[in-house]
């Protein structure tokens, strides 16, 4: 069940979402991001504050001289179909309207990693991935650091680690200097959303054999 936003205590930082909202984020972090902002009044009103301030500076900024094309090129565009607008998604279960967004508005497609833990990859390219990871309660997962930075929100259940107790809403901000083991709460399975700068440090044998193949 969807805990209520006062119930989220570990927010997006105020850098992050300023860079969400001047659209310099990564695709895969902007994911987490859009999905925390729809789940979280604190943030969300965080972000209307960034995108007003933006405007105010756009509007204060000098005016540019038009192009002797400009007046031809707008009736152009006048006489071209308008495109349709995409078919908005809403929540699903779960997952919350953005991430309905990236699946297109299919369900996950889970591969199983192992001891009840499965992935679903909604994008990976050479600036990072994002991914669904189901996790059954009680559960833990191997111990590893990072190379960069990873967001882990969760969309369901809960996951303890050194740092803390993170549930519905809650995101996660580890960076190099964390390395950790995060354990879903015992009772329904935590379900997260995660994205990576890098490829995660395993530090035990079996995990670092598999994770090209698991693309972790």
């Amino acid at each position: 069940m969807m805990s209520h936003t006062q119930d989220i205590t570990h927010h997006i930082s105020d850098e992050m979402i300023a860079a969400y909202a001047a659209g310099s984020l990564e695709w895969h972090y902007s994911l987490v991001v859009a999905t925390h902002v729809s789940m979280c009044d604190e943030c969300r009103a965080r972000l209307s504050a960034h995108e007003a301030a933006g405007g105010a500076v756009m509007e204060c900024g000098r005016p540019t001289q038009m192009s002797a094309n400009a007046k031809s090129d707008l009736l152009a565009l006048l006489d071209e179909p308008v495109p349709q607008e995409p078919q908005p998604f809403t929540k699903s279960g779960v997952f919350p309207a953005p991430v309905m967004a990236a699946l297109k508005g299919d369900p996950p497609k889970w591969k199983s990693l192992g001891f009840g833990v499965r992935q679903s990859i909604i994008h990976k390219d050479k600036s990072g991935s994002v991914r669904l990871l189901y996790i059954p309660g009680g559960q833990a997962v191997p111990e590893h650091g990072h190379r960069g930075i990873e967001l882990t929100l969760v969309l369901q259940g809960a996951f303890k680690d050194e740092t803390g107790r993170f549930g519905v809403g809650d995101v996660e901000v580890a960076g190099d200097e964390l390395d950790h083991i995060p354990v879903a709460e015992k009772g329904e399975a935590c379900i997260c959303l995660a994205a990576t700068g890098a490829p995660l440090r395993f530090h035990s044998l079996v995990p670092r054999i598999f994770q090209p193949i698991f693309r972790i």
